[in-house]
């Protein structure tokens, strides 16, 4: 692969380019809204390019390391470090790549979408620094390999998240909705905080690798096993700690809300990296398995029960990303029950956590192409109420082809993304506990059932008299939902080439943890 400066130097782009768009927002936006949008673009595109091509280069490469401030940045233990990483290192394997990858095109697409969606708000500047603050704490959550700055990311992601989803005040609502993800995410940061002094007062490390290698699993470690496994499944979603969800999802401007699933999904990656490289063996695979399985299915089932009765239509979706939520947890749960045991490990537990892990990503793009269309819905008719709309169909096509492929994908049929990653979750938990891949499918068609009174509610009918001014969204917000419907397609057309080269890859990468402690220390 090309040497180059760029290429050597992509961990730090990849934080540096959406920092730098967005501390320079405010000044291009006294410039006026051409100049303002021109670099919202650029940033987007550039953070995006950034991200893929670090993707490709773990993917074709293998794990990328960063070491920041070093004359040898890809050197982890320099001569004078006494054996120890001193500096701060971001650790990018497969795993990562696949986290990049969802972050980086969802990013680009809702970007796109909200240059439309939100430019007859007021304050874009700032709610763009704070997008892109978001992007950048997200990007980082996944890629570092030091405990404390995975601290430090998760409270950038989680401040900026904060304030995108009071952005719009909504007579107080937003705010309130606002104050409590804060509040939620701070206790969360703080008992994740807590957990950290714990390990670096045994351990005087910081670093994933390092702390992992000397692991000894005592009573401090199983307290901060705890303090970091619950704020990290509060922080996904996860029943019963999701209460937080409806409230943000609801308030914060739909391009947020498509982000927030991908933050969302950044804490899950924490809870798997926490789980399976930091404690790795020292745990009980069986008993923090069923841990992962318990929640899962309560994430299912209370998901999509509180999701059909909703009449507020963002709402009702975000209880269905609680639902989703609850596949990932199942698939990869299932992989960690059985890590222990080669043979089923083999058999069906890689499998189930492929499937966990397929189902990250088509979650992203098809719930953010869900959260779009229902943006494009309310920009246009000026309500959320499913009792409200109707007849929409007529005027916004492209709008409904959008929901009608996210909706399809969400409910798990073929051939879109939805229906790839479950078959493999289905199928694999079937040979673990045929009773937990029957309550998955279960859950499936109540989603298509929910999904089919929204779509009716929302698009089906005469034209009603109140929308007789209603036209398709502008091209921008068109242009963000068709970016991600084209990937949900293509997931579900042709799933074989990204479960072969961006799916395994991670499933091997999370399993591996001999593999991640010697990227960094050389097999000591």
């Amino acid at each position: 692969m090309m040497d180059t400066f760029v290429m050597r130097h992509l961990p730090a782009l990849l934080i540096a380019v959406p920092l730098l768009a967005a501390f320079v927002m405010p000044l291009v936006g006294g410039a006026g809204r051409v100049a303002r949008n021109a670099w919202v673009l650029l940033g987007a595109l550039a953070t995006s390019a950034v991200g893929l091509a670090l993707a490709w280069k773990v993917l074709a490469t293998g794990t990328v390391l960063y070491v920041f401030g070093a004359a040898a940045p890809h050197v982890a233990l320099p001569m004078d470090s006494g054996g120890i990483p001193i500096r701060i290192i971001f650790q990018v394997d497969a795993l990562s790549a696949l986290m990049v990858v969802i972050a980086s095109l969802s990013s680009l697409g809702i970007t796109i979408y909200s240059l439309a969606a939100e430019s007859k708000q007021s304050g874009l500047e700032t709610f763009y620094a704070m997008l892109f603050l978001l992007v950048a704490g997200v990007l980082g959550m996944v890629s570092t390999g030091d405990l404390f700055n995975f601290f430090v990311f998760l409270e950038i992601s989680s401040l900026a998240g904060a304030a995108l989803v009071a952005y719009r005040v909504d007579k107080g609502v937003a705010v309130e909705a606002g104050l409590k993800y804060a509040l939620l995410s701070t206790l969360g940061a703080l008992a994740v905080l807590t957990a950290i002094g714990i390990l670096i007062g045994q351990y005087n490390a910081l670093n994933l690798a390092t702390l992992a290698s000397r692991m000894q699993f005592t009573t401090l470690d199983k307290l901060a096993l705890v303090l970091l496994a619950v704020p990290l499944a509060m922080k996904c979603g996860a029943v019963p700690m999701h209460f937080w969800t409806p409230d943000a999802y609801t308030t914060a401007p739909s391009s947020v809300t498509a982000f927030l699933v991908v933050s969302s999904q950044a804490s899950l990656y924490g809870l798997f990296r926490i789980l399976f490289t930091l404690y790795g063996p020292l745990l009980s695979w069986a008993t923090f398995g069923w841990f992962l399985i318990v929640l899962g299915v309560l994430s299912m089932f209370v998901g999509v029960t509180m999701a059909i009765p909703q009449k507020d239509v963002k709402r009702l979706m975000a209880y269905h990303a609680v639902s989703q939520t609850g596949y990932m947890l199942l698939g990869v749960g299932v992989g960690l029950a059985v890590l222990g045991n080669a043979d089923a490990l083999a058999k069906y537990g890689k499998t189930a956590m492929a499937g966990g892990l397929f189902h990250i990503i088509n979650h992203a793009m098809y719930k953010g192409l869900l959260f779009l269309t229902a943006g494009a819905v309310f920009y246009r008719a000026g309500t959320r109420n499913l009792n409200k709309l109707g007849g929409l169909g007529h005027d916004m096509p492209w709008t409904m082809v959008c929901f009608m492929i996210g909706a399809l994908a969400i409910a798990g049929v073929p051939p879109f993304n939805g229906f790839a990653s479950k078959l493999l979750i289905y199928e694999s938990v079937f040979r673990f506990s045929p009773f937990l891949s029957i309550i998955a499918m279960i859950v499936s068609i109540l989603t298509l059932a929910s999904f089919v009174k929204v779509f009716h509610s929302m698009f089906l009918g005469p034209r009603r008299a109140e929308f007789a001014a209603v036209r398709e969204v502008p091209a921008p917000m068109l242009a963000g939902m068709a970016l991600l419907a084209v990937f949900v397609v293509a997931a579900g057309l042709a799933p074989q080439p990204f479960i072969d080269r961006l799916i395994q890859p991670a499933v091997e990468a999370l399993v591996d943890r001999a593999g991640y402690v010697a990227a960094i220390l050389g097999g000591i």
